[in-house]
């Protein structure tokens, strides 16, 4: 990676997290949910307000459950499931391509590019010969980048690798972790976009149609998640992602047994 894209990204990447936080000291995710009551009558204002509200989501860092608890109370349930599930689809979408640019993962093989920029503990020269840039803003991205994030990506990596892309992609979806933490992660990993996509869609199937039901069923707009269903909705998702994941695990385990050496014979 040459010293003018790792600016490039630091920069971006600064930028991005002061948005984020300016966003949200400026305006407040709970209320904009809640100005949905008001429109709800108004299915073209409604409309328009479900798609801002998807296309902002990243920046307010929201989950995307009280989103479809908003389409649920607006459009019902056999309306709402599949127009919660294109907004997912739609919400993760930058996300995923922002974290794949910032990583330097654009170009991965599995994402159908060329091969990816390995980490190199010498930031002083790029593969060409070409002087990198040794200011701050690159160094410190540098570092965080080789000491940080690409540790981290090799875990995910090795994840996927065991769990493959949308079979991995699923399972991140069923538990109850950040969306854009597991869209960051495969993201990295180099998972292909149709398959994330696949993979979020059928991983956020039981989340969306749970919280479209709750927002059917609601008498106003509620942003307190799906109340008494929540526990048990999270129990049976994770159990589900350990049913997903159960196979790929024992292969590895019985792989590694196999491949392990013999240890020597002790002399008695």
């Amino acid at each position: 990676m040459t010293g003018s894209s790792v600016a490039a990204r630091a920069l971006v990447g600064a930028i991005s997290i002061i948005a984020i936080v300016t966003a949200g000291v400026l305006a407040s995710p709970t209320s904009m949910l809640e100005s949905a009551d008001s429109v709800s009558t108004d299915p073209v204002v409604f409309g328009l307000l479900v798609i801002g509200l998807y296309l902002v989501r990243p920046l307010f860092v929201l989950p995307t459950t009280p989103l479809a608890i908003v389409v649920g109370y607006g459009y019902g349930i056999s309306v709402g499931v599949p127009v919660a599930l294109v907004g997912v689809a739609i919400t993760v979408t930058p996300v995923f391509f922002g974290a794949r640019w910032l990583a330097g993962t654009e170009s991965d093989p599995s994402a159908g590019g060329s091969t990816p920029d390995r980490p190199s503990t010498d930031h002083s020269s790029d593969d060409a010969g070409t002087t990198v840039p040794s200011g701050p803003i690159a160094t410190v991205f540098s570092e965080f980048r080789d000491r940080v994030l690409v540790r981290s990506r090799s875990v995910v990596s090795r994840y996927y690798e065991t769990a493959g892309p949308i079979r991995g992609v699923v399972a991140s979806r069923l538990v109850p972790i950040p969306s854009d933490i597991s869209t960051c992660a495969a993201a990295v990993s180099g998972v292909k976009y149709h398959q994330f996509v696949l993979g979020t869609l059928v991983g956020e199937l039981p989340w969306t149609v749970a919280a479209v039901v709750v927002g059917a069923s609601a008498a106003t707009i509620t942003t307190a998640g799906l109340g008494e269903l929540s526990l048990t909705l999270t129990v049976a998702c994770v159990l589900a992602a350990a049913v997903l994941l159960a196979g790929p695990i024992y292969r590895l385990v019985q792989t590694r047994l196999r491949t392990r050496p013999a240890g020597k014979p002790t002399d008695r």
